[in-house]
């Protein structure tokens, strides 16, 4: 079920698997003991459902049975937007245990039936192909790697395989609030699409992968702190594309209105706490400040000479490895 290439990729690496005890990510579990592939487990408890106490007992005993690491953490109470929040926690959490013991790939259970509803719900927010294609099975974050090995099947697919094998798993019931949106996208539309369509809708992700890479290059993507920034491909696409690829590892997802401020500006403040903005050949983002500090007029005169943005002076003037960064980059383009 585990495509061999993926397999190969994981073979003597250091692992770590995002596990709820749900149905996907317990199916992925099992598919990697038998391939012999090395893993570590991390389970978030929000603390919320009474199962929850069940899953990570589950978890433990997973764990200790097959002589794993179990990482647990119980996550604060959160009181408004859960989903982000709860996405946060257990990212932040997940990149906590990848720095501190060394792994070099973080496992997801994510599958096809996943995909597909977040690919539709792209769509229905204004996307193009490369917004559609979603998910990859594979993502550069820097200092690891997200990959998701199961990103090809079929939910049935994983439910036939636990059981036919006869392995417990949990069934969470809040998979079935539509009043959450993802929830409401997978009963309503997503789920009866790949019941009547699975063949076609697969074959598609197959063609929209293809297309992906020959319309997007992928763009490195450079780091100091909490400086980004990239050469431009001077396709306004792909840049928007890389941009919100990095906003994403930042737990920030662009809006179709943000995308569109980007598509007609050089410059603009998303989520009111990112500054993107285009100097020349270079994009830059950066935190947004939104109190200008008092700046001194040798400062000032610099960022005059070189045309920086406004908005991006007083990050710059609070950050001067920053501030040399950029002006060292600028003072090269002819």
């Amino acid at each position: 079920m585990v495509e061999q290439k993926t397999l190969l990729k994981l073979k003597d690496k250091k692992n770590l698997l995002a596990f709820s005890g749900g149905a996907d990510s317990t199916a992925l579990f099992f598919l990697l003991l038998k391939h012999n592939i090395p893993f570590d487990i991390a389970i978030v408890d929000y603390g919320i459902r009474e199962q929850s106490k069940a899953e990570v007992a589950y978890a433990l005993e997973l764990a200790t049975t097959n002589n794993l690491k179990c990482h647990l953490l119980s996550a604060p109470k959160i009181e408004q937007n859960f989903e982000a929040k709860a996405r946060k926690i257990r990212y932040d959490f997940f990149e906590e245990l990848i720095l501190k013991y060394n792994y070099e790939n973080l496992l997801t259970a994510h599958h096809l039936g996943d995909r597909f509803e977040w690919m539709l719900m792209q769509f229905c927010k204004g996307a193009g192909c490369a917004e559609i294609a979603g998910m990859q099975k594979e993502q550069n974050r820097g200092f690891y790697k997200l990959i998701r090995p199961l990103l090809h099947l079929d939910k049935k697919e994983l439910l036939a395989y636990l059981h036919a094998n006869k392995k417990v798993y949990f069934e969470d019931e809040s998979n079935l609030d539509e009043d959450i949106k993802r929830n409401a996208f997978r009963h309503n539309y997503s789920l009866p699409l790949l019941e009547k369509y699975l063949g076609g809708i697969k074959k598609s992700f197959e063609y929209l992968d293809e297309d992906r890479n020959q319309l997007i290059k992928d763009i490195e993507i450079k780091t100091v702190d909490e400086l980004a920034y990239f050469k431009s491909s001077h396709n306004k696409r792909a840049d928007i594309f890389a941009i919100d690829k990095y906003l994403k590892t930042k737990d920030y997802m662009l809006s179709a209105n943000e995308r569109e401020a980007l598509r007609s500006s050089s410059s603009a403040v998303v989520g009111r706490c990112f500054l993107i903005t285009q100097e020349r050949n270079f994009i830059f983002i950066v935190p947004y400040e939104k109190e200008v500090p008092k700046m001194d007029e040798k400062f000032k005169d610099a960022c005059r000479i070189l045309k920086i943005e406004p908005k991006l002076r007083p990050y710059l003037y609070k950050n001067r490895e920053a501030f040399q960064i950029v002006t060292e980059l600028l003072t090269t383009v002819s």
